[in-house]
């Protein structure tokens, strides 16, 4: 009888290995890896429309390919190009297809723009955006190939890294526009995850947490873990509808975006000296941890999030 359980023991240690069943191989090196990466002076501040964003969407791309994700929407590349404000503009999205309900879609997002190059001063003059938002695109990544070797999700995820958000989120506008909201059933959203949060260590906040259950699947989720997730402590600030989200939001969807930046005290924030040397890889890392475990229960399709109703003309740019 002990052979056998060795033996039982054996053969589940071998099925399932450290990056199928835990969240912490997503490693701190590979956070580093694309941070570093994207908040490089070589993508010159990924503004829409310039050089920089083009490298820094090549990256994401080679990046998709190498976790093997699919295309979306039968594009011939990872691209989604567009055109808006006179500039030719690309959110890059890739897919890993569910298995039972691969017709029902869960979009993990974070915006890879940001706001380029100053055009007069002396000494730095380049906004690397690290927090905003090369932190949330590196989670983008790290969960796309996380979720590739996990292998469980019973729903579709999509992996978008949207263009022009800090031009009035642009990319994910248009992204919205060619979507049956009915299938999309979650929309998580990345942005700044640098920093402790106001709440302290092992946190981060949600935006519209009273808009839908999607918080409080999240919290049940994440019990016991030692992470804990709250409300959006900046409630005149209107977050909800600042980010990304908010595209997906304003068609009913569940959407909400993730983050832990303590806007009340970040002096970085749109500034140039928002760069990585300013962030903790240890928070980035196990709030993208966090983030895995917390939306598991949606991804694998046990939890159905309910939907987000705004009011009438609620959220829309003037």
């Amino acid at each position: 009888m002990k052979k056998l359980s060795f033996c039982i023991a054996l053969f589940v240690s071998i099925q399932l290995t450290p990056a199928q069943t835990n969240p912490a191989s997503i490693e701190v090196e590979s956070v580093k890896k694309h941070l570093y990466t994207l908040a490089s002076d070589a993508m010159e501040g990924r503004r829409a429309g310039t050089p920089g964003i083009e490298r820094a969407a090549q990256y994401i791309e080679s990046e998709f390919e190498r976790i093997g994700l699919s295309k979306y929407n039968n594009l011939p590349t990872y691209r989604q190009n567009f055109t808006a404000r006179n500039l030719k503009m690309f959110n890059v999205i890739g897919v890993l297809e569910g298995k039972s309900k691969k017709d029902e879609y869960v979009v993990i997002s974070a915006h890879y723009d940001h706001l380029g190059v100053k055009k007069e001063g002396e000494g730095d003059m380049i906004y690397n955006g690290a927090d905003d938002d090369a932190s949330g695109t590196t989670a983008v990544l790290a969960l796309a190939e996380y979720f590739t070797a996990l292998g469980t999700n019973e729903r579709t995820l999509i992996f978008v890294a949207f263009t022009g958000e800090e031009m009035g989120l642009l990319g994910s506008r248009h992204f919205g526009k060619e979507v049956n909201a009915a299938q999309f059933i979650a929309g998580i959203n990345i942005e700044m995850i640098g920093k402790d949060s106001s709440y302290g260590s092992k946190t981060a906040w949600l935006t519209g947490f009273d808009r839908s259950d999607f918080g409080t699947i999240i919290q049940k989720n994440l019990e016991g873990t030692g992470y804990q997730l709250f409300p959006d402590p900046y409630p005149t600030q209107r977050l909800f509808f600042r980010s990304d989200n908010a595209s997906l939001a304003q068609l009913g969807i569940p959407s909400h975006t993730f983050s832990t930046v303590p806007i009340d005290v970040d002096k970085h924030y749109h500034q140039v000296s928002d760069e990585v040397k300013t962030l903790d890889m240890e928070i980035i890392t196990e709030t993208i941890r966090a983030i895995a475990l917390g939306t598991q229960t949606i991804i694998n399709g046990t939890d159905t999030p309910s939907r987000v109703v705004l009011k009438e003309g609620e959220g829309r740019r003037k």
